[in-house]
């Protein structure tokens, strides 16, 4: 058994052998106990969506370009309204102190420090007006829907209030999928660690199914499930634009752009609800060609070089976002590992735009990626 005590400690500077985003994946499964490594790495079942997120990048190849014009170069764009030096944002990852004793405080001024947008998770473990006074850059913040519909209404005045800029409702897990790593781990939150900004909301009453019944149909759970009813009542709570994370059907983002939504993620929650779902950056083309510029989309998924960020922009994301490589280099350094993260994704995603012959985001299309011939 491994305690927390034979973790070796955050580092305090970066090590010079770090030269890219998976040289932190060893040294933050250092830091971070057996039970909190298999929480953060593993998938749904199999694992089989969650290697083919990375799998189905390395597939794809860029065409290089000679000879273009870069004078005047930048990585930046405007979303929702909002303006961002680069397209790299953080992903909502839950319960950021199993990686830090810091958690989404250090992560939120790392994110600042490099002008990447941040998505905080509604199981944050430090408050959310707590992380809004200390950040920058512009905060989202990442909405599970309560069974509670009056515990969800004041959280989302909490959030509006606290400032930040977009709601992004999770729309892909109204049940947990088989995460079997994490079982096999016998994964459980540490004493002191919850998702504080949830303190306050009734629970569900238990349910348990005895063999030959349902397990999950006809549970308070499944019954209570979102549906495009509680989207609509949602938007009438509040002014901020709302984006739709878990979209992996054409149909419920042209849907998402009928009714009006600020914008969907490509998402398969990481691998770990649904597994043997398609990589996210192989669903994309199609979403993209049905949505047809209505709303932006953004991509997350499996993301770990700045030539990942560079394609999924050429087959239709507006943006990224970067969910374990940020916990890795949160658990090796803290705030500094986090900010070398996403210094790294960006130098490489601007060294892909001058090698492809891309001055700006806008020149980054499905053209710059090989077809062959």
């Amino acid at each position: 058994m491994v305690s927390p005590r034979d973790m070796k400690p955050p580092l305090a500077q970066i090590p010079p052998e770090v030269a890219a985003v998976s040289d932190y994946e060893p040294l933050a499964r250092e830091r971070m106990t057996p039970a909190a490594w298999a929480w953060l790495q593993g998938g749904a079942a199999d694992e089989i969506t969650l290697r083919e997120n990375q799998a189905a990048f390395q597939r794809l190849r860029l065409a290089p370009r000679a000879l273009a014009e870069l004078a005047g170069g930048h990585t930046r764009l405007t979303l929702l309204g909002q303006a961002f030096e680069h397209p790299i944002f953080v992903a909502p990852v839950a319960y950021q102190q199993l990686a830090h004793p810091d958690g989404e405080m250090a992560t939120a001024l790392a994110a600042s420090a490099l002008g990447a947008g941040m998505v905080v998770s509604t199981q944050a473990g430090l408050p959310l007006e707590a992380l809004a006074r200390q950040a920058t850059a512009p905060l989202w913040f990442q909405l599970y829907v309560q069974h509670d519909r009056g515990f969800t209404r004041e959280l989302v005045h909490r959030v509006q209030a606290a400032g930040y800029r977009a709601l992004v409702v999770t729309v892909d897990a109204p049940v947990s999928g088989p995460r079997n790593r994490e079982q096999r781990a016998g994964f459980t939150l540490p004493p002191g660690l919850s998702a504080v900004n949830l303190q306050g909301a009734r629970a569900l009453p238990p349910h348990t199914a005895p063999l030959g019944r349902p397990p999950l149909f006809g549970s308070p759970l499944v019954d209570t499930a979102l549906t495009w009813r509680d989207i609509a009542w949602l938007r009438e709570q509040t002014a901020l634009p709302i984006l739709l994370k878990g979209v992996l059907s054409p149909a419920d983002a042209v849907r998402a752009a009928d009714e009006g939504l600020a914008g969907a993620i490509v998402s398969n929650h990481g691998g770990r609800v649904l597994d043997t779902v398609p990589a996210t950056i192989d669903a994309l083309p199609a979403i993209a060609r049905a949505v047809n510029g209505r709303l932006p989309l953004l991509l997350d998924g499996g993301v770990r070089r700045g030539t990942d960020v560079f394609k999924a922009l050429a087959l239709g994301a507006s943006a990224v976002l970067v969910g374990r490589p940020v916990l890795h280099g949160l658990a090796t350094a803290g705030a500094t590992g986090v900010a070398h993260v996403l210094h790294l994704l960006r130098a490489e995603l601007e060294m892909a735009m001058a090698l492809t012959g891309c001055r700006t985001l806008a020149d980054i299309d499905e053209g710059r990626l090989w077809r062959g011939g």
